[in-house]
């Protein structure tokens, strides 16, 4: 009878494709993926610590399991990914969760099989817990790690769309962020390896292909050649077939009239990009060690709007920086005003340990509270101004999956990145549709189907 597995995935699209990864191994493994916890022979928790919410949801999940492991003493417990990568992580969690029995920090995550063995064999001579190895790597990353990483087998799970890795790590330093310390730095992947990966998705019938990376803007940098992300994007424009591409996440330090040029000529490159501008202060901004500011930012929404006048433009907006002041956050709610965000991902900051804002002095949360709840109502109306837009139009939709709030009907999104929900079945999944809106409701559309587009 074959063991099974269960994957606890906290944090951004690159863990959930890291999780794919996982998953990819266990089954190698022979292993099955289960429902639930109770079922698992082997629990993974995949972690983020890019938040204080997401950090501490994990931690308490994780200890959790405690009682799981002494109903079932030969359950494996693996915790991964960007938690253990900070410095002291690891032996922070082997103190606290002594019963956990691998740790392993973001660019190791292939070497679970070998850890698995390690833990079997460890039982199997029955050891003592003292004399077991947990495994915490420094920052100091494998020089092999993308050639380790290519021949790392995925389980992909999202279909119709297939996340795609270009890039990983980050040279960017923001001043509140953790990602360059626990992902290291920029790692381009060779463009050949990209282009015969998407080709195999699109083979395999995905639909969307999203290319990922900390900051996919910065593709190709780390790189001897010509090679960078706008010819990346048109290389795969070239490659056959019926699909839409998608890509996060853009910094504005980094978005090229070459990048947007791309986007605008290319037939299957979606009129849709994420572009964090996290605060509408340009204090704040180089406080923040963006490296942009407002006018920089507004001259890229313009170009991309003169470009494609129907773009679907989202956001990341932080509340509370240590150095906003009342001022700068009316600043940034006239940016908000400006641009219009078809949507915003609006989050408070929390201090990161080891990063410069950590040791600031902070903002009161109630305070920081206040704030975001203005942003939010401010852009909820813009959404739903937008939203009524769409009211009576025809679009191109692509089914992604079974509406889970609706009986009988599915979801998908226009090529703008905007919600839709209409009838069908999950035998429409995968498939490109005409659909006519007929409503709106807040970030939500409704239609219904008027063919298949082949």
């Amino acid at each position: 009878m074959a063991k099974k597995y269960f994957i606890n995935t906290y944090g951004c699209q690159m863990n959930v494709h890291e999780s794919e990864k996982l998953a990819g191994i266990l089954a190698d493994k022979g292993y099955e993926e289960c429902e639930g916890e109770e079922e698992a022979d082997i629990i993974v928790f995949n972690t983020c610590c890019i938040r204080d919410t997401a950090e501490r949801r994990a931690l308490g999940n994780i200890g959790v399991t405690k009682a799981r492991k002494k109903e079932n003493p030969d359950l494996i417990i693996a915790v991964v990914g960007c938690m253990p990568q900070q410095e002291g992580a690891a032996e922070n969690i082997k103190e606290r969760f002594p019963y956990v029995d691998i740790v392993l920090g973001t660019r190791n995550i292939s070497m679970l099989a070998d850890e698995i063995d390690k833990v079997v064999a460890s039982r199997n001579a029955e050891k003592k817990r003292s004399d077991k190895k947990y495994r915490c790597f420094s920052r100091t990353l494998p020089e092999d790690y993308l050639d380790i990483d290519e021949h790392t087998p995925a389980l992909r799970t999202s279909f119709p769309n297939a996340w795609v890795n270009i890039i990983y790590g980050c040279n960017n330093f923001c001043s509140y962020c953790i990602v360059p310390y626990v992902r290291g730095r920029e790692l381009s992947r060779n463009i050949n390896s990209v282009l015969d990966e998407v080709k195999r998705c699109v083979n395999a019938g995905y639909k969307e292909i999203t290319l990922l990376g900390q900051n996919v803007n910065s593709y190709g940098n780390d790189l001897d050649s010509d090679v960078n992300f706008a010819r990346l994007l048109h290389e795969i424009d070239k490659i056959d077939g019926k699909f839409r591409v998608r890509f996060m996440t853009s910094h504005p330090k980094d978005l090229t009239e070459a990048v947007m040029d791309e986007m605008a000529a290319s037939n299957k490159i979606c009129r849709n990009l994420h572009l964090p501008i996290q605060a509408g202060s340009d204090k704040v901004l180089a406080d923040m060690n963006r490296r942009y500011d407002t006018a920089r930012y507004l001259g890229l929404i313009d170009g991309l709007r003169s470009r494609m006048p129907d773009i679907g433009i989202t956001t990341d907006i932080m509340v509370g920086f240590p150095t906003e002041t009342e001022k700068d956050f009316e600043d940034t709610l006239e940016i908000v005003r400006k641009v219009r965000y078809s949507n915003a991902f609006t989050f408070i900051y929390s201090p990161r340990k080891g990063t410069p804002a950590a040791e600031m002095e902070q903002i009161p949360y109630a305070v920081k509270q206040a704030r975001i709840s203005r942003l939010i109502a401010l852009q909820n109306s813009i959404t739903k101004e937008i939203s009524d837009t769409y009211t009576g139009g025809l679009y191109e939709v692509l089914c992604e999956d079974i509406a889970p709030k609706y009986g009988q009907k599915v979801c998908g999104r226009t090529d703008s990145g905007r919600l839709v929900t209409f009838d069908g079945t999950k035998e429409d999944i995968g498939r490109f549709f005409n659909v006519r809106i007929t409503q709106s409701k807040s970030a939500s559309l409704f239609g219904t189907k008027e063919g298949e587009i082949e």
